[in-house]
């Protein structure tokens, strides 16, 4: 049997579908208005029109995987730095201590340490949409399963599908629910009480199914190698810096309007930080962080990769026509079907356009209109979009960052699609029965 094809033969696999669809789905787009205040393009409602442009050439198609590296290098830097930061402090030996003292804390309660470790990342998905960030940290979580008798399946599902999960049903993750409200014109924020319901309803069912599947695939647990029992002085000061310095990002990221830039920073110096008080001289510091650097190229290069895929669909003009072929015969259909298939497509639309906020933008200015007309609330036309696109962000291979992180743990794609599928169409279907009550309760 041959062997299953890697996430970045993968995605160069997506990348040629891509040029070829540009030659098969008609090209068109929508009219769009810059707004200066926000630098944000705004799609025109009702103004789809079909267009003649010149195909996409094979040169074009090699062009794209440079130009999709250079529009995510921020996110790349941000894995580098990131990643050399968490390597860095992992050759202190810091983690590893503090991550031997949890595990004797732990000891007969690997359960617990499970659904801590899910509502951890479920929480860090519904407030700050964490994802990408998450990249540098799967080799020390994998680490931390091992030791605890979980394989890597697991661990990526507690983490990121917990991310995933709690963004999806998030009340107010700010790259998806904020800017679809926005791009719909309804009220920021409102609806909260009816979507932290429904998230908390999500939260339990999936933890449930990672209790019920690690029950049934526990692998033997790894032991860990520490100089000494007790953590050092030094570093409980470089993990108490480390606690630090993601509370402080995180609440840039809240408050301050941060983003990768600002986050590549922050973990840049706290490595520099980290090896100093580690009694490393500047010149093993930088040594070793570049190290770190190596460890994380391969997940950085899938980031840029599939970007790329975007970058041949917009060329090609073919996103928009995709938009409306999918959302244009929803006008005709009875509004609660209207509202499950907008759901579908949304999922559907996802696949070539894996930018939460991307994909907020090019789509409730179309939809908002449409669900006016067909009676549905703008409300439940933001649901659709929450439950259906951000929830497949752990599913399609367009997503760099769970291309990333599955590679990393070492999980080939179909493997993962396998294992993946059942708890994604459990949170599909919470999310389907959300909108149907949505719909019966007048939600607005």
């Amino acid at each position: 049997m041959k062997k299953f094809p890697n996430a970045i033969v993968i995605i160069l696999i997506v990348i040629v579908v891509a040029w070829l669809l540009t030659f098969i789905i008609p090209q068109g787009s929508y009219a769009r208005v810059f707004d200066e205040t926000t630098a944000i393009s705004t799609v025109v409602p009702n103004s789809y029109q079909q267009q003649t442009s010149p195909h996409l050439t094979a040169f074009d198609l090699i062009l794209a995987i440079p130009r999709g590296i250079i529009g995510r290098a921020d996110l790349v830097v941000l894995i580098l730095l990131l990643g050399g930061c968490f390597y860095l402090i992992e050759k202190t030996g810091a983690l590893n201590q503090g991550l031997n003292q949890l595990i004797k804390i732990l000891i007969g309660k690997e359960s617990l340490a499970l659904v801590i470790l899910a509502v951890l990342f479920i929480t860090a998905g519904f407030t700050i949409a964490l994802q990408e960030e998450l990249i540098a940290m799967t080799p020390i979580l994998l680490l931390f399963g091992r030791s605890i008798g979980y394989n890597a399946k697991t661990i990526v599902a507690a983490s990121l599908g917990s991310a995933i999960v709690g963004a999806s049903f998030s009340p107010f993750n700010p790259f998806g629910v904020v800017i679809a409200q926005r791009e719909a014109g309804v009220e920021l924020l409102s609806g909260y009480e009816f979507r932290l319901v429904v998230l908390a309803i999500a939260s339990t069912a999936w933890i449930l199914y990672l209790l019920h599947y690690s029950r049934k695939n526990r692998i033997e647990k790894s032991s860990l190698t520490v100089e000494t029992e007790r953590l050092t002085i030094r570093n409980k000061l470089i993990l108490t810096l480390l606690a630090l310095t993601f509370a402080g990002v995180t609440y840039g990221l809240i408050a301050l309007d941060w983003y990768f830039n600002e986050m590549s920073a922050c973990f840049f110096v706290l490595g520099l930080v980290c090896g100093s008080i580690a009694g490393f001289s500047l010149n093993k510091t930088t040594e070793v962080y570049l190290d770190g650097f190596k460890e994380m190229v391969f997940a950085a290069l899938i980031i840029g990769l599939a970007n790329g895929v975007s970058v041949i669909l917009k060329d090609g003009m073919i996103i928009d026509s995709i938009v409306y072929g999918l959302f244009g015969p929803l006008e005709h259909l009875p509004s609660t079907l209207s509202a499950m298939l907008m759901m579908v497509s949304h999922a559907v639309i996802h696949f070539p356009m894996p930018s939460t906020s991307g994909h907020a933008i090019l789509t409730m200015p179309i939809l908002s209109p449409l669900a006016d007309l067909i009676g549905l609330s703008r409300q439940v036309c933001v649901l659709a979009y929450q439950y259906g696109a951000i929830m497949m962000d752990i599913i399609v291979p367009t997503n760099g960052a769970t291309m990333a992180v599955i590679a990393l743990a070492g999980i080939n794609y179909k493997n993962w699609l396998t294992f993946i599928i059942k708890p994604v169409l459990i949170m599909l279907c919470i999310g389907a029965v959300a909108i149907l009550i949505a719909i019966q309760i007048g939600y607005n």
